[in-house]
């Protein structure tokens, strides 16, 4: 199990560093989802060709299970990303969206590393602030479409948050009860510290 983790983290160090670029993703190739079923693969999709996201969904349900309430903290995070959306698409101006995900997605790799459970209600709050601002990012892909394909969007949305973060929480909370060791986890820290550290050099110094 170990090994495995270390492989993990290593692998998304070097494809954070390798592969910036593709971090702008879109399922539907950059068109707004005009069905039921493409709203439903575009909110099923983002968040897992999207590095950022996935680093974040990951590194949040890693985080949620230290907590006894671990479960109902992923599901939080969820739900407000669900509402950031929403807020994006009710036309709310949030500047510099995309850099404050990743510098959430390196808050979480550091939390990671740092491995001190913080108050069940911090980490709520925080959950909360990170899911908002990852989901107003993500309403982006959205923006514009019609009732049917936004609300599948939606539902794809929270069912692949919400199986990424649980099954995160479960793996990490069971690797906690059957060894003392931490550094696997840390290492998957620094392998999301790391996906958000070369997203916001993207963002800062864009390809040219």
């Amino acid at each position: 199990m170990n090994r495995q983790f270390g492989r993990l983290s290593l692998s998304l160090i070097v494809l954070a560093l390798g592969s910036a670029p593709a971090f702008a993703h879109h399922v539907m190739g950059g068109r707004t989802p005009a069905t039921f079923v493409e709203g439903v693969l575009s909110g099923l999709g983002h968040p897992v060709i999207g590095l950022d996201h996935l680093a974040a969904v990951v590194a949040i349900g890693c985080l949620a299970a230290a907590h006894r309430e671990g479960y109902a903290l992923a599901v939080a995070f969820v739900l407000a990303m669900v509402a950031g959306v929403a807020l994006h698409l009710q036309g709310a101006t949030v500047p510099g969206a995309e850099i404050l995900v990743a510098l959430s997605v390196i808050a979480l790799g550091a939390l990671m590393l740092r491995h001190r459970q913080m108050p069940a209600g911090a980490a709520l709050v925080l959950f909360a602030i990170i899911g908002a601002i990852h989901g107003y990012a993500l309403g982006e892909s959205i923006y514009g479409a019609e009732p049917t394909p936004l609300y599948a969007y939606l539902l794809g949305l929270a069912v692949i948050q919400s199986a990424i973060a649980l099954a995160a929480a479960k793996i990490a909370r069971g690797l906690a009860q059957r060894s003392s060791d931490l550094l696997p986890l840390r290492l998957v820290g620094a392998g999301i510290a790391g996906i958000g550290l070369a997203i916001l050099v993207q963002q800062v110094i864009p390809a040219v």
